[in-house]
């Protein structure tokens, strides 16, 4: 009799206690449907403050199909993703948020989608709930921003809300840079993919933890992640400006020594001083952008530290080993 497929369900979790015992819930209701699989679903606490860490080792002692992550401390939401990846013994692997704004009950039909060959399966949102135009209209410009300016074409309205099969996890655990975007991530592996449409729900309880600064700071991750573009129009601006400040030298010399019309006027010197300010510094923050992501990874920190992981499958001393091997197993990538 052939061994069950083992389907892995990744979330993580930040301040989200009031929607816990639902999210679980429904995702048990899933889990029922498809009992042909073995099934494990891991939470990854990034370090929550609204008592979600006492609530989630009582879950994961009801349900023997539940394991739960602890950091250290509030590494984000990415590396979350990834720590859960890095846990995940699944044959596919269904990464989704914990705020149930990603549909559990849309976990069968990617399923389904795996089984006929496809390797990666990504929820694409044909509707958002709850959420503001300014959000809608930001979101909506930065796929179509991306897709123009990255090398990796990653799909428009699509979130982390994806199934991965094993070959693709295994090419995601080897990538260990620490400004990650997972969603370009996967597009960059390639493998066979396909989406789904659904309508995203508003959120269960509570506000986004994406503050408009936290989602700058991501799409910045993402763009120069995977992306040189800046830094060619970086020089591209300078060949334009010193094509300008060219042709007005020469427009000076003209008027001074043929027109003899010395240029005088503080207003008109300030105005070109104070541009090509402002553009020199925009240019150097730009470069200093990357050469921050340089002086990350060749700081070799690990992604991130596991302060325990509560599981009803092992024992303590057996969590503590597994804990240990994962930053290990982390702390290895860091130094290759």
């Amino acid at each position: 009799m052939p061994l069950q497929k083992i389907i892995s369900v990744v979330i993580p979790v930040y301040n989200e206690i009031g929607t816990l015992p639902v999210l679980t819930e429904r995702v048990a209701q899933v889990i029922a449907q498809l009992p042909q699989f073995q099934w494990e679903v891991v939470y990854v606490n990034d370090n929550s403050s609204d008592g979600s860490e006492k609530l989630l080792p009582q879950l994961a002692e009801k349900y023997p199909w539940l394991s739960v992550i602890h950091f250290s401390r509030n590494f984000g939401h990415q590396i979350a993703i990834t720590a859960g990846i890095d846990y995940a013994q699944g044959d596919a692997v269904v990464v989704m948020d914990g705020d149930l704004q990603d549909p559990p009950e849309l976990i069968p039909e990617m399923v389904e989608l795996w089984q006929e060959g496809f390797d990666v399966v990504y929820a694409t949102r044909q509707q958002r709930e709850g959420e503001s135009l300014f959000k809608l209209l930001t979101a909506s410009l930065f796929y179509r921003l991306f897709r123009k300016m990255s090398e990796v074409k990653i799909p428009l309205d699509t979130g982390d809300f994806r199934l991965m099969s094993r070959p693709v996890v295994n090419a995601l655990s080897q990538m260990r840079e620490k400004s990650r975007f997972i969603r370009g991530m996967v597009s960059w592996v390639g493998f066979s993919q396909t989406s789904l449409l659904y309508e995203r729900d508003k959120r269960y309880e509570g506000e986004t933890k994406y503050t408009l600064f936290k989602m700058m700071r991501f799409a910045m991750d993402g763009l120069l992640s995977f992306s040189k573009v800046p830094l060619q129009w970086i020089t591209t601006l300078g060949f334009i400006i010193s094509a300008s400040s060219f042709i007005g030298i020469l427009l000076v010399l003209y008027q001074t020594m043929v027109l003899h019309d010395t240029i005088r006027g503080w207003s008109s010197l300030m105005v070109v001083v104070l541009f090509l300010g402002g553009v020199q510094l925009i240019c150097v923050g730009m470069v200093g952008e990357y050469v921050a992501r340089i002086f990350d990874e060749v700081r070799q920190r690990p992604l991130y530290l596991i302060q325990r992981i509560d599981s009803r499958r092992m024992s303590n001393t057996a969590s503590e080993s597994l804990s240990e091997e994962i930053q290990l197993y982390d702390h290895s990538y860091s130094e290759s």
